[in-house]
């Protein structure tokens, strides 16, 4: 059956090889609009809910409104988009584009090889009959494609796919905050805490207890007993030099501590596959 689909919309890319065919947009957002049928803020939402889901399960969905697919079929157009686009995991195949023709009046879910089975031409052909048109039919764009994202986010949500992967950025987005809290909570206990701690204790005691409260606090924000210890060790020599040259106080010399800049950076497909797999319908 698979062959066929494929015998056919290779006959009609032949039958439209004479004309010049849309080209496919740059992957940028996991939104895509072209027509401008969203506004901003509808659009931010509907990204905002996509990333979030592709945070917590790894599959991935992108939306795209064109003004036409003309003059190919839009089940031919959806395929080289996602072809291009690869949305889904590499080797995982967990992708779904719901395309949408405005003037055309045509839209199609196209469905990743890894979900296939989840959610089939029948599944996908009844979230658009039943949830997308009958609200797009009445004007309201955004609530039905909004309204098809939940369905497909509930439908790929409960299939069991390998769990996601962190963005490296994210990790290391987090390591970078950690020490720099870090670093700012064992600057206020070496200067300013350990100087209330010498003058009550001793230059030797209270450098120990200041080793001690640094070593504790490491090892909770790293999660790593052998640094914690070494941070203490720091903590302890510096409390105790600081108290013999007589720094009780804390100056500033112009230290910042800032947080991280954030990293815009465009959304990109993660290698999936498809066969042409899911449904189309108008309104």
């Amino acid at each position: 059956m698979r062959a066929l689909l494929a015998v056919f919309l290779l006959g009609l890319a032949c039958l439209a090889g004479a004309q010049e065919l849309q080209p496919v947009p740059q992957l940028t957002a996991r939104v895509t609009d072209q027509t401008a049928t969203l506004s901003a803020d509808e659009r931010a939402r509907l990204e905002a809910r996509l990333t979030a889901f592709e945070a917590e399960k790894g599959a991935q969905i992108a939306v795209l409104l064109v003004p036409s697919v003309a003059p190919e079929a839009i089940e031919q157009y959806a395929l080289r988009v996602a072809e291009a686009w690869k949305l889904g995991r590499k080797g995982v195949d967990d992708g779904v584009l719901l395309l949408i023709a405005k003037q055309d009046r045509k839209l199609r879910i196209e469905v990743g090889y890894g979900l296939e089975g989840a959610l089939n031409d029948a599944t996908a052909k009844r979230i658009i009959s039943e949830t997308i048109t009958p609200r797009f039919k009445q004007g309201d764009f955004y609530g039905g494609i909004d309204a098809g994202l939940d369905v497909l986010i509930k439908v790929v949500g409960g299939e069991a796919l390998p769990p996601a992967k962190r963005d490296s950025r994210a990790k290391r987005a987090d390591v970078d905050d950690n020490f720099e809290t870090l670093l700012f909570a064992g600057f206020v206990l070496v200067f300013v805490v350990g100087g209330i701690l010498r003058a009550i204790f001793g230059r030797f005691l209270g450098a120990g207890i200041v080793g001690g409260a640094a070593g504790v606090i490491a090892s909770l924000m790293l999660s790593s007993l052998l640094v914690a210890v070494i941070l203490g060790v720091v903590a302890f020599v510096v409390s105790l030099f600081v108290g013999r040259s007589g720094g009780g106080g804390w100056t500033s010399g112009g230290a910042s501590w800032g947080g991280g800049s954030g990293g815009g950076g465009g959304f990109s497909g993660g290698g999936g596959s498809f066969g042409g797999g899911g449904a189309s319908g108008d309104w």
